[in-house]
């Protein structure tokens, strides 16, 4: 299964997403099968048109072609008003080409998120954030209880995906059962996309 990747996708504005990306690959990894790190660019005046294909420092941009040949999707995003940021919806709105063709049906997708305040609408950025991928044909993992993380956990993690609690200024870094669910969303996520991949 050499071509065979996972595909995590996120946009991070303070790093705090990009470091659960980071441990959600590496559970993937653990699985044996690969993970591909990728995000977006930020939306400003500049748009895709005018940017850089590479970005100057950090992952490379998503393409469609990343997200069509995936065996599998993690999709992360800080918290904003209770749904996914703006430059990810923008680059999900952008693949309408792989609904009509029907791409990504029966592939494994989970979600992730990161908000500064322990309330400020993680479970609501997971649940809308899993709303394109339904229309994509994904299959949503979540994370199960029998992860222990989850019933002790003080700061983030819940069923819908794993979470983290950024801190005010976005400047707490995962504490250690965030990281686990982190480890243990993606090992289930490389798990499931090598099942079905066969």
């Amino acid at each position: 299964m050499s071509n065979a990747y996972v595909l995590v996708l996120y946009y991070s504005r303070h790093g705090a997403t990009r470091a659960m990306a980071g441990q959600i690959a590496h559970g993937i990894e653990q699985s044996g099968i690969e993970a591909r790190l990728r995000t977006v660019p930020a939306i400003s005046a500049n748009c895709e048109a005018t940017e850089d294909t590479i970005p100057a420092t950090g992952d490379l941009y998503c393409t469609e072609e990343d997200l069509k040949n995936c065996s599998g999707l993690a999709l992360g995003s800080p918290t904003r008003f209770g749904n996914m940021a703006a430059p990810l919806k923008y680059f999900i709105d952008s693949t309408s080409s792989l609904w009509l063709s029907g791409s990504l049906i029966d592939r494994p997708a989970a979600v992730f998120s990161s908000s500064s305040s322990l309330h400020g609408g993680q479970e609501s950025t997971l649940l809308t954030m899993m709303l394109p991928l339904l229309h994509h044909g994904m299959v949503i993992c979540g994370l199960p209880y029998s992860e222990p993380e989850l019933i002790n956990t003080q700061s983030g993690g819940t069923p819908y995906g794993a979470t983290h609690l950024a801190g005010q200024h976005s400047d707490q870094p995962l504490d250690d059962t965030e990281a686990a669910l982190c480890l243990a969303q993606g090992k289930r996520l490389g798990r499931l996309a090598l099942q079905l991949h066969d």
